[in-house]
């Protein structure tokens, strides 16, 4: 079973010797000489060849720096996008090794065939085609042994150079280095877990279940475990070999994939983030078909709610919307500089507006408010770069499909449809509930929270009084309670309504009933609207 991974778990000598031969591999490729400063920067194509050269875990860090263009100057981006992670495939013998010791169970009892040759190999693990045992076509993802201590001593490593680095180039502390390695340490967590990428192919199957122009393979949950993922294999056919043939079939199968992508960010809040043709295929039928999901991103209601309004301000050409709305997916602290922020937004904004719509890239135009936000003092979410990532790759996946159709129209109906979804009457009934939910939770709080605060200002324990924040606790008591009263009135009309249409009463009764209920639907849209507004203005 994969251990979880922990750069603490490398032993001292292990880690020394790793460290002793990183170095000598960055000496070779003048990497060091980047400590004297920018003007003494490698070549781009050494820094790639650095990475390639120190193996598995430099390889995918090398790939995630490739989506930081906020940190790295485009050259270096262009060259380290060009890194891939394949490999020759592990002998058969360490394959069904691995397999039994996961499973537990002799391969004999697990699979009438399994095949020798994989299908693909990469650094992570490997793919073969089976059939289980009771006659079930498969494909069977293998995890190469030993990984956990590669990653555990690497890691230390990596830690350890970041260190250094920024001891001997101070300006390097504001990239924050030491937390992009401890994300990337957390990203490889969850790409070696298997049941964490079992349940992410469940997920988003059930919820693409409606759409009949897609399929995704099922996972057999008894073939499977931390190290071992036994999926329905797809019989399909990689999606650029399919445009070649079939030209004609594309701009359904650009629609789809499109709407693939943006239902599962904005209703899943989880979505393939690495959507090239190698995992597009097209089945006999016609069906788009999602395969590998160890790289996958993940938005919160409250993130997903506040992308909408950014890419309606953005639609809009409205900066200071566009600001709020990407703010409040960050964790913004006192070192955002908001004013200069805008101004770059500001400047975002007048680039897109210049482009003619069709030519519009959203990758691109995403990629530059991170930039924005990072020499501003935002901290960006590695879900932001993963979906900036995952924007990039359908776009430049599309124009290799088709490089006359108009990608940002399905992108424009999807996104209507979604806006349409986000206010619809069971939305605003379920964001309703939430909020007086919410209210309530305060109310009940809000007794013990001030017989305490009492308590203390009695003892001479209060502590130190910060005027701004005692302003922003009564302003949002005062807010709570005000929205608290109009739920209140907007309960009663609907509750009211519903008796007089449910009950057995004269016909007006009826009438007034559903104008009641009209009236209360009205209130709640009313007050989540002007709840939003209010909240976005204070902020």
């Amino acid at each position: 079973m994969a251990a979880l991974i922990k750069s603490g778990q490398s032993s001292l000598p292990r880690a020394l010797q790793r460290l002793m031969q990183i170095l000598r591999v960055l000496i070779r490729h003048k990497c060091l000489g980047a400590l004297r400063g920018k003007k003494h920067w490698p070549q781009p194509k050494e820094v790639r060849e650095t990475f390639e050269e120190l193996g598995l875990i430099f390889l995918k860090f090398g790939q995630v720096l490739a989506l930081r263009h906020d940190m790295l100057p485009e050259d270096y981006i262009a060259e380290l996008e060009l890194l891939h992670d394949e490999l020759p495939g592990l002998g058969i013998d360490a394959v069904r090794a691995r397999v039994e010791e996961e499973l537990g169970a002799p391969m004999a009892t697990l699979f009438s065939a399994f095949g020798d040759t994989p299908l693909a190999a990469a650094t992570i693990a490997q793919v073969h085609e089976a059939t289980t045992i009771d006659g079930r076509h498969v494909a069977v993802k293998v995890q190469r042994p030993g990984l956990e201590a590669v990653i555990a001593t690497d890691i230390a490593v990596l830690n350890f150079l970041v260190v250094l680095a920024e001891k001997f180039v101070p300006r390097l502390r504001a990239f924050e280095l030491s937390l992009a390695v401890s994300e990337f340490e957390i990203s490889l967590e969850r790409e070696t877990d298997f049941s964490r990428e079992a349940r992410s192919i469940v997920l988003i199957r059930t919820a693409l279940a409606d759409d009949a122009d897609v399929w995704i393979p099922d996972v057999l949950a008894e073939y499977s475990s931390r190290a071992v993922l036994t999926m329905e294999y797809s019989n399909g056919e990689r999606v650029d070999l399919y445009a070649r043939r079939q030209p004609e079939a594309m701009p359904r199968t650009i629609t789809t994939l499109v709407r693939i992508m943006l239902r599962t960010i904005f209703e899943l809040g989880l979505f393939h983030a690495d959507p090239h043709p190698g995992n597009v295929f097209v089945m006999p039928d016609g069906r788009l078909s999602l395969l590998d999901f160890g790289m996958t991103g993940e938005l919160d209601e409250s993130m997903r709610d506040s992308l909408i309004l950014l890419l309606e301000a953005v639609v809009k050409r409205d900066a200071r919307a566009a600001k709020e709305a990407y703010l409040e997916m960050t964790t913004a602290s006192d070192k955002v500089n908001r004013a200069r922020l805008l101004l770059d937004i500001k400047a975002v904004l007048y680039e897109i507006n210049r482009c003619d719509l069709a030519e519009v890239s959203i990758g691109a135009a995403f990629d530059s408010l991170l930039r924005a936000g990072s020499r501003n003092g935002v901290h960006n979410p590695s879900e932001f770069f993963l979906l900036s990532r995952a924007f990039v790759i359908l776009e430049s996946m599309i124009r290799q499909l088709d490089p006359h159709h108009n990608y940002m129209q399905s992108f424009r109906t999807e996104i209507t449809r979604l806006i349409k979804l986000q206010f619809s009457l069971a939305r605003m009934e379920e964001k309703t509930i939430k909020m007086g939910r919410d209210t309530e939770r305060f109310l009940g709080a809000a007794p013990a929270d001030m017989r305490r605060v009492l308590r203390r200002f009695a003892s001479g324990q209060l502590g130190h009084l910060q005027l701004p924040a005692l302003e922003a606790l009564g302003g949002r008591i005062s807010r709570n309670l005000e929205r608290l009263n109009a739920a209140i009135a907007v309960a009663a009309l609907i509750i009211g309504g519903a008796m007089l249409v449910s009950g057995p009463l004269a016909a007006w009764h009826s009438t007034l009933g559903e104008f009641m209920i009209g009236g209360g639907v009205i209130g709640a849209v009313v007050i989540y609207i002007g709840a939003m507004r209010r909240d976005r203005g204070r902020r």
